[in-house]
């Protein structure tokens, strides 16, 4: 079991896209590199690098990081070795190094879904068609859309200034599908209110 949470030394958005690139599932850049990627510059530093993949795609990414990478479940703060042929479930983050010395390098989400959709865990009636999830740069790189991005900053249990900040910085560049498409889905994830919502009313 590790406990060295802040031992990062993150890999680039190149150095990420060249090992997922090799790997046959749906992948994709998260976090705030995603929407840094999708404004086409660096708004802040980033502490980590975040990729999200599919639950149901975790065998196939294992097998093919298993020989280079050491891989470790996330589950209530604890790190514990991610071991071969063991289905995570209920276990949504993972994250690896090169080995049980080094520093981490690039962290795992697994997104739940159905057959066609992605599934958002907060608020299971948020779904959004598999193939309307990412966006992809010059580079061919898949990042995920800015406005399911900030539904997940947003939807955290606890909204960090770092992800108010984001918000700010992406707002101006979501159309207005975007924008209602966060608001409608911030409200049925809040619906006694959000501190987001003033920002988002648009037109009204």
């Amino acid at each position: 079991m590790r406990t060295d949470l802040s031992n990062w030394n993150s890999l680039t958005v190149t150095e990420v896209s060249n090992i997922f690139s090799s790997i046959p599932i749906s992948w994709g850049i998260a976090g705030g590199w995603a929407l840094d990627i999708h404004l086409g510059r660096k708004t802040r530093k980033h502490s980590d690098m975040d990729i999200v993949i599919f639950r149901e795609d975790q065998q196939v990414m294992y097998r093919h990081l298993k020989n280079e990478w050491t891989l470790y479940k996330a589950k209530d703060g604890e790190l514990s070795p991610w071991k071969e042929k063991e289905y995570l479930d209920a276990i949504n983050d993972v994250w690896v190094s090169r080995d049980i010395h080094s520093s981490w390098a690039f962290q795992i989400m697994l997104m739940d879904c159905d057959q066609d959709n992605w599934i958002y865990r907060r608020e299971k009636t948020i779904k959004v068609p598999k193939e309307e999830l990412f966006y992809s740069d010059e580079n061919n790189v898949p990042y995920l859309k800015p406005a399911i991005q900030l539904l997940y900053k947003g939807g955290s249990s606890q909204t960090r200034e770092k992800d108010f900040r984001d918000f700010q910085s992406v707002l101006p560049s979501l159309s207005l599908k975007e924008k209602e498409w966060l608001k409608e889905a911030l409200k049925r994830q809040f619906p006694l209110g959000h501190n987001w919502m003033k920002s988002l009313r648009v037109g009204e």
